[in-house]
């Protein structure tokens, strides 16, 4: 005979199997991904407690949190005992998760490597599921000025207006560039519409005194950096 549901709910569970009071007497970083998710859900279904739902839908989408963050509504409402609240709840904490990363990108103005360009943009760029295309303009700290987005949908040289980029750097006196954009297929190699953009930006850029000093690629978990692969 199947147990109740109520049995799964975690109110019912031994202290030690608690993941609310093991949070609370322990600390939150001693907690796995499934038992964060457990606290956010509260119960599982007849069949399972909400550890093992929550360690379901996580196996599901190989445990990366980044996956999960893209799922659906719907596509969270498959899995038994999430129902349209639940399915919410997870998206919300989620999409949290994911402005805290960006905010935590904000603090950082001052580019001293790819790696930085990299920490910067991903949060913007690295989950979109199509292409974008951004500048950012640095002084002669290498701090970042501003950064605009200068196309969406696609990368070609037609897409690009040399012109406003420049004009753009000579408004916030901009002494160099960096070129960013996102490649969503998650490839890290650079097109050939990648390396003729890069020498056309290079170029006209020089005219003014200005220096491009990189171009990143930049998929969910990775990038390429021009300047690292000294292409220049």
């Amino acid at each position: 005979m199947l147990k109740s549901n109520r049995s799964f709910s975690i109110k019912n569970w031994s202290q030690d199997d608690q993941p609310r009071e093991k949070l609370r007497d322990k600390g939150k970083l001693v907690l796995s991904d499934a038992e964060l998710i457990a606290i956010i859900i509260g119960s599982g279904n007849k069949d399972e407690s909400a550890v093992d739902l929550a360690k379901r839908i996580l196996a599901s989408v190989d445990h990366n949190l980044n996956a999960l963050g893209k799922l659906s509504l719907k596509q969270l409402m498959e899995f038994k005992g999430i129902g349209e609240a639940k399915a919410i709840t997870i998206a919300a904490a989620l999409e949290l998760g994911r402005r805290r990363k960006l905010e935590d990108a904000k603090q950082l103005t001052k580019i001293t490597s790819s790696r930085d360009v990299f920490q910067l943009m991903q949060p913007i760029l690295g989950e979109l599921p199509h292409e974008e295309f951004w500048i950012l303009y640095l002084n002669n700290s290498n701090k970042v000025l501003q950064k605009n987005q200068l196309s969406k949908g696609g990368i070609t040289g037609t897409l690009v207006d040399v012109r406003l980029v420049l004009k753009t750097a000579l408004e916030v006196g901009a002494v160099s560039l960096i070129l960013v954009h996102n490649h969503p297929s998650g490839t890290l190699n650079p097109s050939q519409a990648d390396k003729d953009l890069t020498l056309k930006l290079k170029r006209a850029s020089e005219h003014l005194d200005m220096k491009v000093l990189d171009h990143l690629i930049i998929t969910e978990t990775n990038y390429f950096s021009f300047a690292d692969e000294n292409m220049l």
